[in-house]
C-alpha cells in the first residue's frame, strides 16, 4: 500500500500533488470511470432525459473530485460505481413498472393536435409561442397548422408528425369515348 501512496498520492492533500501522481490518478480514474460506464446503461451518456443527464454530471463531478485529490480516491470511485448501479437498478425498475418511470423520468405532452395549439398544456410546460415557432422551424414547418401532432418527449426535445394535407383531385376527360380519369395528389 506504500507504494501505491507513493505513486498516486493517497494520503498527500490536493495542493501537495505532483505533476506525476496527477497524471497516474487521470489514467487510473479514466479506466475505472470507463469501465463503471461500461457496466452501466448507454442512455445516461446520450441524450437521455433529465434522469439519465443527472447520472452524468454526478460521474464526471465525482470523478473530478478524485483526480484533483479534494476527495479520497477508492472511497469516491465507489461512490460513483454505486451511483451507476442505482441508475441501472431505477432504469430496470421503470422498465417493468410504468408509474416509477413516469415519476423518475417524466412523461410525453401533446402541445399541438391537427393543427390546434394547447394552450394549457404549453402553459403547464413553460412553454412560449415562439419556442414552439423555433422547435417546428428545425423540422422544417412555418407554423402549426401543418401539424398532426408535435410532443414535447421526456428528454425535452419536440417531435413532430406532419399532416399530409387533403388530397388534391384532378379529373380529366379525353375527347374520343369521354374517359373520365381521377387522380388523388397529396
Amino acid at each position: 500500500m506504500d507504494g501505491l501512496d507513493e505513486l498516486i498520492g493517497l494520503s498527500k492533500d490536493a495542493r501537495q500533488l505532483d505533476v506525476g501522481e496527477m497524471a497516474i490518478r487521470a489514467a487510473i480514474i479514466y479506466t475505472v470511470t470507463l469501465a463503471i460506464v461500461r457496466l452501466g446503461k448507454k442512455r445516461f451518456m446520450g441524450s437521455g432525459t433529465a434522469f439519465d443527464m443527472i447520472v452524468g454530471i454526478m460521474l464526471g463531478s465525482m470523478a473530478s473530485r478524485a483526480l484533483t485529490g479534494n476527495s479520497p480516491m477508492v472511497p469516491t470511485m465507489v461512490g460513483a460505481a454505486v451511483l451507476v448501479l442505482m441508475h441501472w437498478l431505477f432504469s430496470g425498475i421503470a422498465l417493468r413498472w410504468h408509474g416509477f418511470g413516469t415519476l423518475v423520468k417524466g412523461d410525453v405532452q401533446t402541445l399541438v393536435r391537427d393543427g390546434k395549439v394547447d394552450e394549457k398544456m404549453m402553459h403547464k410546460v413553460h412553454m412560449t409561442e415562439r419556442d414552439l415557432e423555433e422547435d417546428l422551424r428545425s423540422e422544417g414547418l412555418a407554423d402549426p397548422f401543418k401539424v398532426k401532432e408535435a410532443r414535447l418527449e421526456r428528454n425535452g426535445k419536440l417531435s413532430v408528425i406532419k399532416s399530409q394535407g387533403e388530397p388534391k383531385v384532378v379529373e380529366v376527360e379525353v375527347a374520343a369515348g369521354v374517359q373520365r380519369v381521377r387522380i388523388e395528389i397529396g
